[in-house]
């Protein structure tokens, strides 16, 4: 498990530090003899430093766990966009949605919708 901190608030990219991150993690054999990586990124805003695991074939099967509230499936909804710009140039897919649900009014109902 990792943990990689942002720049200092109004100065850098947070997706930068996505890309420093991993590429700190390989350079050190992180992802050497395991199955699958799970990654945990902000959906709302897709910049390129969040995108770049997918737009540099490091995934080739996402999942995207949400819940069925409107923010969380904006961001669900902008993270599969983001998958279907690259799917075509590489070999990243996206699995499937995952509805961690918090029982709010038609949760399953909206989520389902999406998917």
């Amino acid at each position: 498990c990792v943990e990689s901190g942002g720049p200092e608030p109004g100065v850098g990219c947070a997706g930068r530090g996505v890309i420093t991150s991993i590429n700190f993690l390989e350079e050190n054999g992180a992802y050497e003899n395991i199955d699958y990586v799970s990654y945990d990124v902000l959906g709302d805003v897709v910049c390129g430093g969040f995108a770049m695991p997918i737009r540099e074939n490091k995934a080739q099967e996402i999942y995207i766990v949400m819940s069925g509230e409107m923010m969380a499936m904006y961001a669900a909804n902008n993270i599969s966009k983001g998958i279907l710009k690259y799917a075509n140039s590489g070999g990243v897919r996206l699995g499937g949605l995952i509805c961690n649900e918090r029982q709010t009014d038609k949760e399953l109902e909206l989520a389902e919708a999406l998917a």
